[in-house]
């Protein structure tokens, strides 16, 4: 994992010192809150319905298991005993007291973590495959290109107040589980027919209020051009970016108004004016940061199939929560473990202290010390030893984190909503509960296989709701909750934006209605299709006149 050298040191030190200034001058009156605004912005610091909430950067999902102590820290001693992991794969606390803020930013920069440019309107935290570095489904590890982008896009003086937020997202595998496709650039790396590693470049994705899927802005692009060819990129936008209003001020409006064609020229013909040797990253700086993201010390092991085989006959639960919960590792004798964020008690995303401290245990005993948060509001521990297993799915039930959920029907995405956002125009949190009771039986869900439900609480989509199999968007009208469903959306190499089904539903007549779909889904479905290809061999109109009936 990377680590800080000088610079970012000083860097976080110095932003942290300023902050602190700036909260004393509104404690006492000397800023006005709108001053105060994008200073706290700047410093990833929100005021939402009921308090303050701070947004913690967790570069590319990557987390180290002292880090990980920290975060518990936090949760415990400022909050109220909890973390929620949001769609970028940050970690969010809801509940912070403003005068606590700097002492909190204080304490993460001791274990190099901040909140800079998690807010506001600049390059935001670079999200990545939380399978980087462990899948044998990758060209490269890509978080040594999503650290070089946070590096060269940190506190950037050209890109610092853009027209709006801007996103990138990165992966090295056809099998995309980073959601390129729906952010302001998505990256891919790729192999050209030389055989050269080099960047396929998505632009104008985005959800919100006008979801897009992006496209192709580039086929390939040359290593050491990235740098070059982002700013290239950056600066066009920032050029010609709508500032006058800002529901239309992401990149995604200006690529649809410009046209893909016009919008790629004029990045070329940006990127003739650069010296790319200006911007461009040595190959010995290239080799340092990838240093830091070098594989751990795998041990060579024999792995012993009639061992493992034995573990999971002897434990139904094990067995379950293996099969659906553990990926395939490239070292052999290894695998990948998702841990799902989505019990019965609390909302999807959230983390006691208590678990968070287990997880970092976890970590240090079965997984190098590293963990990974997904923008399934998930946890990866990306390096077990298939031995290791049982003893972890213990570890993992005692500190109640052992659903076997994972790509079911209750592994729901689910933004804060109305519960604690400002912008929320609906609940969400409960939405995402009773949908889950509903479907709590696990031998119901493995019936129903794959299925992906997002829900948002507003049209900002924060939840995803446009790339679910099941999309769900919270709404009000004349003071009363309503909820609209989207169905074939999918958040895969194959994005795609769902469909709008009609008017929106009561909450208890939605879960009703999804348990009709998802009742004709099983009565219809051919051999092992999945909800979505169901969805897509019929169409809408089965489903709709299910869900309306």
């Amino acid at each position: 994992m990377y680590r800080y050298d000088e610079f970012d040191a000083q860097l976080v030190a110095d932003r942290t010192r300023q902050f602190r200034t700036q909260v004393e001058r509104r404690l006492a009156g000397r800023l006005s809150e709108a001053e105060f605004r994008p200073l706290r912005l700047m410093n990833g610091l929100y005021l939402q319905l009921h308090a303050y909430m701070l947004r913690v950067a967790v570069p590319y999902g990557t987390l180290n298991s002292e880090q990980f102590r920290m975060l518990a820290h936090l949760a415990e001693k400022y909050d109220r005993g909890y973390g929620h992991i949001t769609t970028r794969q940050n970690m969010q606390f809801n509940w912070p007291k403003l005068p606590d803020v700097p002492d909190m930013l204080d304490d993460l920069a001791s274990v190099q973590m901040h909140a800079i440019q998690t807010s506001g309107n600049c390059i935001r935290n670079v999200t990545c495959d939380p399978y980087a570095g462990a899948t044998a489904e990758e060209i490269e590890d890509p978080r040594p290109m999503a650290e070089l982008i946070r590096q060269w896009s940190t506190l950037h003086p050209e890109f610092t107040f853009l027209p709006r937020k801007f996103k990138i997202a990165v992966t090295a595998s056809e099998k995309d589980r980073a959601l390129i496709k729906a952010h302001d650039i998505g990256i891919q790396i790729v192999k050209n027919d030389d055989g050269d590693v080099g960047y396929k470049i998505f632009v104008g994705g985005g959800l919100g209020r006008t979801p897009i899927i992006g496209q192709v802005l580039r086929n390939y692009l040359p290593k050491g051009e990235l740098l070059a060819y982002l700013t290239a990129a950056l600066r066009v936008y920032n050029r010609y970016g709508r500032r006058d209003n800002k529901y239309k001020a992401r990149i995604k409006i200006l690529v649809q108004e410009t046209g893909i064609e016009t919008f790629t020229e004029q990045v070329e013909a940006e990127y003739k004016t650069i010296d790319i040797s200006d911007i461009s990253v040595s190959d010995a700086e290239r080799e340092r940061i990838t240093s830091y993201f070098a594989a751990p010390d795998f041990e060579t092991l024999k792995h012993d199939p009639s061992e493992f085989t034995k573990a999971l006959e002897g434990n139904r639960a094990f067995s379950l929560w293996a099969k659906n919960n553990v990926a395939a590792h490239k070292a052999s004798g290894y695998a990948i473990v998702n841990i799902s964020l989505k019990p019965k008690d609390l909302a999807p995303g959230d983390i006691t202290a208590t678990q968070m401290r287990a997880v970092s245990d976890m970590a240090d005993t079965y997984s190098f010390g590293e963990l990974r948060s997904t923008h399934q509001q998930n946890l990866v521990l990306p390096h077990v030893k298939q031995s290791d297993l049982p003893a972890l799915f213990a570890e993992l039930e005692a500190a109640g984190l052992a659903a076997d959920n994972i790509n079911l029907i209750s592994d729901i995405i689910c933004c804060p909503g109305m519960d604690f956002c400002a912008l929320a125009t609906a609940r969400s949190i409960p939405v995402s509960q009773a949908i889950a009771e509903r479907f709590a039986d696990p031998e119901r869900q493995r019936t129903i296989g794959e299925m992906q439900i997002k829900i948002s609480g507003c049209i900002n989509a924060c939840g995803h709701h446009h790339v679910g199999h099941i999309g769900i968007l919270g709404l009000e009208k004349a003071g009363v909750e309503f909820y609209q469903v989207k169905l074939g959306g999918d958040a895969s190499e194959d994005a795609a934006i769902g469909k709008v089904t009609g008017p929106g539903f009561s909450q208890e007549e939605l879960v009703d209605g999804i348990e009709r779909m998802v009742d004709f889904y099983l009565e219809t479905r051919e051999g092992s299709e999945r909800f979505l290809d169901t969805y897509r061999r019929i169409g809408i109109t089965p489903f709709k006149e299910v869900l309306y009936a």
